[in-house]
C-alpha cells in the first residue's frame, strides 16, 4: 500500500510514519507532504492508495485539500490524524468523504483498527 502523510510538524508524520509501520498494515511506500497544497500536488504522480493529513496545515488545510482532492473526482482513501475532534469537524469530514478522522494520540493497535477497517 502506498501512503500519503500531509502534516506541517516533521516530528508528527515521523511518528504517524513509524505507528503506521508498528501497525502489521502492508505499507510499500510513503511520501510526506508539509501542506495540503503539496500534498494535493503530489497525489496525481504518487498515486497513494491512502492518505493520511492533518487537520490545521498552513497553505492549505486537511479539510481544503479533501475539498480540492474530491472536487478532481479522486476518491482515494482519505482519513485525518488531529489532534483537534470535535462533532462538527468529524461531520464535516465525513460530509467531504474522509474515511475517519482519528484523534492524536493514538497507537498502532488504533491505527491499525481504523485504517484496516476502511483498507482491509
Amino acid at each position: 500500500m502506498k501512503v500519503l502523510i500531509a502534516d506541517d510538524s516533521k516530528a508528527m508524520r515521523m511518528i504517524v510514519l513509524r505507528t503506521l509501520r508498528q501497525s502489521g498494515l502492508q505499507i510499500d511506500d510513503v511520501l510526506e507532504a508539509e501542506d495540503g497544497a503539496q500534498a494535493l500536488a503530489a497525489v496525481p504522480t504518487f498515486g497513494p492508495d491512502l492518505i493520511l493529513s492533518d487537520w490545521n496545515m498552513p497553505n492549505m488545510t486537511g479539510i481544503e485539500f479533501l475539498a480540492n482532492l474530491r472536487a478532481t473526482g479522486n476518491r482515494t482513501t482519505f482519513g485525518f490524524v488531529t489532534s483537534e475532534s470535535n462533532p462538527a469537524m468529524k461531520e464535516q469530514a465525513i460530509a467531504e468523504g474522509a474515511a475517519f478522522l482519528l484523534t492524536k494520540p493514538f497507537d498502532a493497535e488504533r491505527l491499525a483498527e481504523v485504517v484496516g477497517a476502511v483498507v482491509g
